[in-house]
């Protein structure tokens, strides 16, 4: 096997193993052979093979994993990772896009699918949070509330999709603002949702159930909105 580590070997490699990223010559996960194999396919030296993957990772065209290879194509995006980087750049606009989205269809799903023990549950928690003595606690309980309607939804991959927009929503700064859109007058209405979304899921009304949920986004999301027009004429 040649070993010369000439530039002329590390570009001959970076060509040969360009020619290796076609996907019919690659197996379903699109792993590349190992470093070694590469070495003694294309006869050179594994400093060569080093810098032509380095130049085609620089590129986009493979992506590397500790302990698992090299593989061909860009790399995933790290969602998870990158949450708390989301969650600090989220307005609560797109918080209540999202949640318009998910939630009426979470509680569309659990009226069809609640037992008389879920309801029990889903009213015990609207008890909770019309006792909460402070902003913390109602925050706690409204939270654990919608993540109900989502549990009894019985689908896991919704589940997962709540409690990655509930991390973005415990942000101090939307924590803020909801407690600060809060009144009197808003905590009895909010109270009344709640209770008419439960009464939907309970009479296994999918409709109903969806509709009552949108009605109570729609009315916090209005809230929110006031209180940020309102601030932002104060400023200016």
């Amino acid at each position: 096997m040649a070993i010369d580590d000439s530039n002329d070997n590390s570009n001959y490699a970076l060509k040969r193993i360009r020619s290796l990223l076609d996907p019919a010559l690659l197996g379903p996960d699109r792993k590349l052979p190992t470093e070694r194999a590469l070495c003694e396919m294309l006869e050179v030296s594994r400093r060569s093979v080093r810098r032509a993957l380095a130049v085609l990772e620089a590129e986009g065209h493979i992506w590397r994993r500790q302990g698992s290879g090299t593989f061909a194509g860009p790399a995933p995006v790290p969602i998870l990772l990158s949450l708390e980087a989301v969650a600090s750049q989220s307005s609560y606009l797109e918080v209540m896009e999202i949640r318009l989205r998910l939630e009426p269809e979470f509680a569309g799903q659990a009226a069809t699918r609640a037992t008389p023990a879920d309801i029990e549950r889903l009213r015990t928690l609207i008890g909770h949070i019309n006792a909460s003595a402070d902003a913390d606690e109602r925050e706690l309980w409204d939270s654990s509330f919608h993540r109900t309607v989502a549990e009894i939804a019985g689908n896991r991959l919704y589940l997962a999709i709540f409690d990655l927009v509930d991390r973005v929503r415990q942000e101090a700064a939307w924590l803020e603002l909801r407690e600060r859109a809060r009144s009197a007058n808003t905590n009895k209405l909010y109270r009344s949702q709640h209770e008419a979304v439960v009464d939907a899921i309970a009479d296994g009304d999918a409709a109903s159930a969806a509709a009552a949920m949108r009605v109570h986004l729609l009315a916090l999301q209005k809230n929110l909105r006031r209180l940020a027009t309102q601030e932002s004429a104060d400023v200016s």
